[in-house]
């Protein structure tokens, strides 16, 4: 007989009712306002997202990775697992419930990731922090339950639309990673993508099962971009 769920926290936030809802010893939910978003059985993209955003940064010196959205740790632990000591890690999570759910019922879920040193945790928005940022990470990883599809054509959201994406690119370094899981492939994310100076490939998250696109799109050099630019300027003025 299957056990029932049972609550183990409850916050109310901006977006609605957040629980967190345990089964046994390691089957956790997060539900908002009775949608589910994330269980611990089902880790496969998360763990796909952060272990690729940190192997693109192979051979980096002190790589920087900034992650948007904790969850329940998993996007983080496997980045862990593929970063060097002397990496730096950055998880931006808006919702302080979720850090005390990953410091304390969850830790064991990834082996107390937050407890690790290279990690900093920053309460608040990660849309904040990367338009705070100008080249500062070899990587940024976003794992938020929202996917890029944008609500409405033209649409300028916080972290999918032309003037986030943009922002991205500037927090990178020359050549860094922006990686994102969703649901499907996108073609107008794509458009964004190639318009914001980047260079992209798709992934599918592991076999069998549900299975997500992962986004690893690399920013082209900001010499290449702002020569193209100046050219194009200059051709205007002639014109």
């Amino acid at each position: 007989m299957t056990r029932p769920w049972e609550l183990v926290d409850r916050v109310e936030g901006p977006d609605g009712c957040l629980e967190l809802r345990r089964r046994g010893e390691d089957d956790f939910l997060i539900a908002l306002d009775g949608r589910v978003l994330m269980t611990a059985a089902a880790s496969r993209s998360e763990e796909e997202l952060g272990r690729a955003a940190a192997e693109s940064m192979a051979g980096s010196k002190a790589p920087r990775l900034l992650i948007g959205g904790l969850g329940m740790g998993f996007t983080l632990r496997a980045a862990l697992d593929a970063l060097p000591s002397d990496a730096q890690v950055v998880v931006a999570e808006i919702e302080p419930a979720v850090v005390r759910w990953c410091e304390g019922p969850m830790a064991a879920l990834t082996g107390a990731a937050l407890a690790d040193p290279r990690v900093e945790v920053a309460i608040g928005d990660v849309a904040d922090r990367i338009r705070a940022s100008d080249c500062c990470f070899d990587a940024v990883a976003l794992d938020l339950y929202e996917g890029v599809r944008l609500p409405r054509p033209g649409s300028n959201d916080p972290h999918y639309g032309a003037d986030a994406l943009r922002a991205v690119r500037r927090s990178l370094r020359a050549g860094g990673v922006f990686a994102r899981w969703c649901e499907q492939p996108d073609a107008a994310f794509e458009r964004r993508l190639a318009q914001a100076g980047f260079v992209f490939e798709r992934r599918r998250a592991g076999r069998g099962g549900r299975k997500h696109t992962l986004y690893l799109a690399r920013s082209k050099s900001r010499e290449s971009r702002e020569s193209r630019e100046s050219r194009e300027a200059r051709g205007s003025k002639r014109s």
